[in-house]
């Protein structure tokens, strides 16, 4: 059944809606901010695989949140970008990158954020300090890819090289990026080539998910002078970063956007602003099973 507020209650009811997330940590990460800060905050994971759930229903589901009084959701994969339609209104950072992964219902609206950027960005900069940003290859460019797009050039990447099976996505994206960094985005074919003369390599696929084995990049492409960045966290040690890791490149691991990201979400659900250092201790803290200490729940409406 779907949580309901009753008349008084203070319980923040948010959640996360996409495919194949029963191994997120985004509840634990909420749940435990919401305690830190004294308040109650229901987290709840929508996962259309588990549910077998239609793509379809993404509106449906949407509606049944808003209508039981949720603060918000997040949203990932396969849904920041067919979100869109279903929204009154975005926020400049969404608007420009053209994917949301927060949404916010207040006010009988839906407002799309995107947070994702920001988490990179801050990640980025944390992480691999000491970066080359003169050429960079990023793979993928679907909603996070634009979102992990915008902040690299934002950060200072001076030539952007995207590599993406679909073509088309890929062009929309560059050409878009360009309207704002002329000059820096090209669509690269040749993946081989790109690494060649690249300082840095993004993963912005699913592709090294628990559900999606793998590497986005061959291996023996890989190269000591690469720094490489996944945005994938769960595992957190995919197979791209540990062989890059024996490779001898820098790596960052997908944890500091998670993140980054979860603490900008949190700041729009309950309109206090998370303490981010204590969220990165809690992600850390994660090795101990969730389930072991906050009561699992995976949200499913009457239907």
């Amino acid at each position: 059944m779907l949580p309901h507020h009753s008349a008084g209650s203070k319980v923040v009811l948010t959640g996360l809606i996409g495919r194949d997330i029963l191994a997120s940590r985004s509840r634990w990460l909420h749940e435990r901010e919401a305690v830190a800060h004294g308040i109650e905050l229901r987290y709840e994971l929508i996962d259309f695989s588990a549910r077998g759930w239609d793509d379809a229903q993404l509106s449906e589901t949407l509606a049944e949140l808003q209508a039981g009084a949720y603060a918000g959701v997040n949203v990932t994969h396969p849904f920041k970008q067919a979100v869109l339609p279903y929204l009154d209104s975005l926020s400049d950072d969404a608007q420009q990158i053209g994917a949301v992964n927060t949404i916010s219902f207040i006010g009988g609206k839906r407002r799309g954020y995107n947070t994702d950027m920001s988490g990179f960005a801050e990640s980025l900069r944390l992480g691999l300090p000491q970066a080359c940003l003169d050429r960079v290859v990023q793979l993928g460019a679907g909603g996070a890819g634009s979102a992990t797009a915008y902040a690299l050039l934002n950060s200072g990447v001076k030539k952007l090289d995207i590599f993406e099976e679909n073509m088309a996505r890929a062009r929309v994206l560059c050409n878009k990026l360009s309207a704002s960094f002329t000059g820096q985005v090209a669509v690269v074919t040749d993946l081989r080539q790109a690494l060649d003369r690249c300082d840095g390599i993004v993963n912005a696929t699913p592709v090294g998910m628990v559900k999606y084995p793998g590497s986005p990049v061959p291996i023996s492409l890989l190269r000591s002078h690469h720094w490489v960045a996944d945005i994938v966290y769960f595992p957190l040690e995919t197979e791209l970063l540990s062989a890059a890791a024996r490779v001898g490149c820098q790596i960052l691991n997908g944890g500091g956007m998670a993140v980054g990201q979860a603490a900008a979400a949190f700041d729009i659900f309950t309109g206090i602003i998370a303490d981010r250092a204590r969220m990165a201790r809690s992600f850390t803290e994660f090795a101990i099973p969730a389930d072991d200490i906050l009561p699992a729940t995976v949200w499913a409406p009457a239907r």
